[in-house]
């Protein structure tokens, strides 16, 4: 059985996953008094990411959105990088990967990416998306991290290395970017998902992980170990902490918009 076919047999149990696709997520249940808001309509905007309802619908039990891991990497600089001003790592957003991956002028891309001259890490979300007309397809999520200090691209699949050629290519297109050489290293012992739906979260969470457990938790220097052997991923309670956390934000966003405040307003 090819791991395409895996893939398909896990999509079996599970409904189709669509990262923009309303007409099949919407419910046909409506209330008179309380209506169902459109999936386009905010739901959250945190700093450059603006969730919607379709994104929070995704997140509790569908396929992450390209929305989704964006907001988490946006999370994850605002909250952890932010407290390491010495690290010069960067969480590249799905736009940027596609772009990356998908438009051959070097040059025209190496000048919408980041500078990436003092960095040290980048984190790639990769999808399967091969049309290059459509920024909001695919099936499957990965994750890439290359060490740019190392010369290595770490790839982290949850479906036994389906998106393989995808993180080849990813880290080839890169290296051009870069001016540099790049190995390519698949790691067979990443966490392996148990459905069809769960791989854009298995993304988030592994990608937390080398963050705040391997590279910003070791002097500069220290040799560190990249695998994620035993390192076990509870999806379920993923969903619940990433909804938490939106939710928390949300709240705050809220609290803040009733607090009068007495301090005049400042022009810059």
């Amino acid at each position: 059985m090819t791991l395409r076919d895996k893939f398909a047999r896990l999509n079996d149990s599970v409904s189709p996953h669509h990262r923009r696709s309303p007409s099949r997520r919407l419910r046909s249940r409506r209330s008179q008094f309380s209506p169902t808001p459109s999936p386009t309509q905010p739901y959250l905007s945190y700093h450059d990411i603006l969730l919607t309802y379709e994104d929070i619908k995704a997140l509790k039990n569908d396929w992450l959105t390209d929305n989704n891991i964006a907001f988490w990497e946006e999370f994850l600089e605002r909250e952890v990088l932010s407290k390491y001003p010495q690290a010069h790592i960067v969480l590249l957003r799905p736009s940027m990967t596609f772009l990356l991956m998908k438009n051959k002028d070097t040059e025209m891309v190496r000048s919408a990416l980041p500078d990436f001259r003092q960095i040290t890490h980048i984190f790639l979300p990769i999808n399967d998306n091969r049309n290059v007309s459509q920024a909001e397809g695919g099936s499957h999520w990965s994750l890439l991290l290359v060490s740019i200090i190392d010369g290595v691209a770490f790839h982290y699949d949850s479906l036994d290395g389906s998106n393989n050629a995808e993180a080849w290519e990813a880290s080839k297109r890169l290296s051009s970017v870069l001016g540099r050489s790049l190995r390519f290293h698949y790691l067979p012992d990443s966490p392996q998902q148990e459905n069809g739906s769960d791989c854009g979260v298995f993304v988030c969470i592994v990608m937390r992980h080398l963050l705040v457990k391997r590279l910003l938790a070791v002097n500069a220097g220290e040799k560190i170990s990249m695998s994620m052997a035993h390192k076990a991923i509870d999806s379920v309670g993923a969903r619940k902490e990433m909804l938490k956390i939106i939710e928390n934000l949300r709240k705050e966003g809220e609290r803040r918009r009733l607090t009068p405040s007495n301090t005049p307003p400042r022009i810059e």
